[in-house]
């Protein structure tokens, strides 16, 4: 037996040990800390805030110690508040009992309970006031099978005569609700179970030590081998577990101290719903009202030796107790020495709910405090919004007189593909650390927040990660292409060229910019973050890389220099706004590219200024004529792709109907179809026939045909779209059984369902795509 002494200095060691684990995942991870900073809730400072607030809620009478019906863990052997107990719906069954009535041989009263082994406390039986069935017996005793006790039918308000037969046993020591009957009725309070939920001395002697499930067996074996059994049915119901032991809490006489919360509660609900503070989602609002509107006091003390120790102090010569805010020498009131302070620490959250304003050193005053508290924005998971926001609110305003943020952003959970929550006793919780290894931070980061739809659950998938890394990937090949090209000269890019001396392809790609930072912007203040890391995705990748740089490459390679310089110059300016835009999702990637870029008086990227819509000049015409440009190559890359026609060999392409204009306009971009579509031969015509063995599509009103000729092998290409065909209709056919079960629907996740829904639909799509080519091919038979 160590001793608490001893104990919790071997915590300490541990904490010293592996407490930084965490922060070298978030530094590595690459979050920008003020790590100097860095803070603990058993700090000095912190210590001496809890204890501050401790007292004055002490002295206001918000704090107090009192007996009552608590949650109490059988495995750990100390109490928990309200939200840290988690109900999950059980199958059981529901007891009928016959409760001999004392004098009335042959007379019972049948009562209905889920849990046999507190018959054993019960002081009482209760009916309703208005239940004619036991008008009779009310007054009367029953005897108490099992016991040598009798106890007596009572009426009360409470109980419903509708469920199970309308007469309910009372327990009043080991069920919340049976508790506020006996204290209206007087009843005696009969603990019957030692601290880890085996059954005490108050029991009878063949039943002492048993554990309350074994008990219940027994107790249900006797009472049938007596004849007391009425009936038992199945019985679904919900049941407390304790969140960090899984094991379902005991209800518990016993006493603890607690704090007031109604006080509390009434400015923070006023708070949020006169908007001084918002929650996105706003639907967390309800949740938050609907606790606050029926808050309940919250049992602070824990039976534990590590954690923020209780500063209440008693003097057992004289009775005297009282909380201090420093440890006394002597009893203020006898003047003795034996002072004992309180042996329970303090519930974990009651540190944390001081967040805001402790870790700034309150209660001194200091700049720090006055400049930081409040802060703008809290970003934390729903799963705390009792445990930590909602406290947090009240703390601030009991404390500070002001909320502590402006606004809660609402994260989602990160589950497993099952849909679970992570958690380690699953094993289905990956260390950052190892995908960071493989993956690398950002491509961590940023295929996270692909995935991040604001406030809903994700489910992980390390293949989102892949989707990071490839574009860290393309990002960086993409930026050593451009730097190849500056000739070492740093200052190309921070301005850009005259408007006469830009090209269709870069006033397109500044007019992509400026929509980018825009709905960017928008999105980022409204906390899509998913929405606005698309917006980054999809303009790097697609707009800047796949099209813009492809686009330039004639004239970076060309003779002409100053088209040479255009494009070489818009390219760094975007690239540029590109990293800034980029480095609070890729921090890592960003600033490596950006210290290659940046002039020799510029910041680093983390404090250089966010680059503004409003301060580029946006052309719609480009934007137009660049949209039938990429249409067009793109509808000829896609027949390419589906008919496998293979990557080296060119096509011959005709081009036919629209207006005059959209052919003059291809017609004027004549090199880059050619390029970047891999033609032999670009025919532009008023008026086209579909040449044979083609295979066409329709864009903007244009007719585009592509040349197969000598590319495929007709009959090789349709066997293989009949087994391609054949295998996604197997897809479809299994997803839709999936779908179709009514079992897989409601026990599912929500997520799970929707991943399926998704796949359903990519596959129809797929096989719409197949079925279709196979018509053009059969068309050529």
């Amino acid at each position: 037996d160590l001793g608490r002494e001893d104990f919790v200095n071997r915590i300490w060691e541990w904490k010293e040990q592996y407490g930084g684990m965490i922060i070298k995942q978030l530094k590595k991870l690459g979050v920008s800390c003020d790590w100097e900073r860095e803070r603990f809730t058993l700090d000095d400072g912190l210590s001496k805030a809890v204890r501050e607030v401790f007292v004055r809620l002490y002295e206001k009478g918000l704090i107090y110690k009192g007996k009552r019906i608590i949650n109490w863990c059988p495995v750990s052997h100390t109490a928990l508040s309200d939200e840290e107990v988690i109900y999950k719906e059980c199958k059981g069954h529901l007891w009928y009992f016959r409760y001999p009535v004392c004098g009335e041989a042959g007379r019972y009263v049948v009562i209905a309970t889920t849990r046999p082994e507190t018959m054993l406390g019960d002081t009482a039986v209760a009916v309703n006031p208005g239940d004619e069935r036991y008008k009779d017996l009310v007054g009367k005793t029953l005897q108490l099978p099992l016991t040598e006790r009798d106890i007596p039918v009572i009426t009360d308000d409470y109980v419903d005569s509708a469920f199970g037969t309308g007469a309910v046993k009372i327990t009043p020591a080991h069920d919340p609700n049976d508790y506020g009957i006996g204290l209206r009725h007087e009843l005696e309070f009969i603990n019957i179970m030692h601290e880890d939920a085996s059954m005490n001395e108050n029991v009878p002697e063949r039943f002492r030590g048993m554990d309350r499930y074994a008990c219940r067996k027994a107790i249900v074996k006797e009472l049938e081998e007596l004849g007391l059994v009425e009936k038992i049915e199945h019985y679904t119901h919900s049941i407390g577990y304790s969140e960090r032991t899984h094991v379902p809490i005991e209800p518990r006489l016993s006493e603890q101290w607690f704090v007031s919360m109604q006080p509390l509660a009434k400015p923070a609900l006023d708070a949020v719903n006169s908007g001084r503070i918002t929650f996105n989602p706003e639907r967390w609002t309800k949740t938050y009202n609907h606790w606050l509107e029926n808050i309940r006091d919250w049992c602070i003390s824990r039976q534990l030796w590590w954690g923020h120790r209780i500063p209440v102090f008693n003097c057992p010569d004289c009775g005297w107790e009282s909380a201090l805010r420093e440890d006394p020498d002597v009893c203020p009131v006898c003047g003795s020495k034996n002072i004992k302070q309180d042996e329970d620490v303090l519930d974990t959250w009651f540190s944390s709910w001081l967040w805001p304003f402790s870790t700034l050193g309150w209660p001194e005053k200091n700049p720090d405090l006055n400049y930081y508290y409040p802060t703008d924005d809290l970003v934390t998971a729903p799963d705390i919004i009792f445990f930590w926001v909602a406290r947090m609110i009240m703390a601030g305003l009991e404390f500070m007189g002001d909320i502590p943020f402006k606004n809660v952003y609402f994260t989602g959970l990160i589950r497993d593909m099952q849909g679970r929550k992570m958690s380690k006793s699953l094993g289905n919780s990956p260390d950052p650390l190892d995908i960071i290894d493989q993956y690398g931070a950002d491509a961590l980061r940023f295929g996270m927040m692909l995935i991040a739809p604001k406030g809903h659950d994700i489910l992980f998938d390390v293949n989102q990660i892949e989707v990071g890394r490839n574009f860290m990937n393309k990002l960086w090949n993409a930026s050593r292409f451009v730097l190849m090209n500056i000739d070492d000269n740093k200052n190309v890019g921070s301005d850009l060229p005259g408007e006469k001396d830009l090209e269709t392809a870069d006033r397109w790609i500044l007019t992509r910019m400026k929509e980018t930072i825009r709905s960017l912007d928008k999105n980022l203040s409204a906390y899509r973050f998913n929405d606005a890391a698309k917006d980054v995705y999809d303009f790097t990748w697609s707009s800047f890389c796949d099209w813009y740089i492809e686009l330039i490459k004639p004239r970076l390679y060309g003779t002409d220099s100053k088209k040479k310089e255009s494009a070489i110059t818009t390219a760094v300016y975007v690239l540029r706004n590109i990293l800034k835009i980029m480095h609070p999702y890729a921090p890592f990637i960003s600033e490596e590219i950006w210290q290659s870029l940046k002039t020799q008086n510029e910041p680093d990227i983390m404090i250089a200024s966010w680059p503004e819509a409003k301060t580029i000049h946006a052309d719609p015409k480009a934007v137009k004529e660049m949209e039938l440009l990429m249409q067009s190559i793109t509808a000829i890359r896609t027949i390419r792709s589906e008919m496998k026609v293979p990557p080296a060999q060119k096509t011959d392409v005709l081009i036919g109907g629209g207006t005059a204009e959209q052919r003059d306009l291809l017609e004027a971009h004549r090199s880059d179809m050619v390029n970047l579509a891999r033609i032999r031969e670009l025919r532009i015509t008023e008026n086209a026939e579909q040449p044979a063995l083609s295979s066409s599509a329709v864009v903007c009103g244009l007719e585009v045909y592509v040349s197969l000729a000598g590319l495929i092998d007709i009959d090789k290409e349709r066997d293989r779209l009949e087994k391609e065909i054949a295998s996604y209709k197997g897809r479809i056919q299994a997803a839709s059984a999936k779908l179709g079960n009514t079992n897989f629907i409601a026990r599912a996740p929500g997520q799970v369902v929707e991943h399926e829904q998704k796949k359903l639909a990519a596959y129809r799509e797929t096989l719409s795509v197949l079925e279709e080519n196979h018509s053009k091919l059969l068309q050529e038979k």
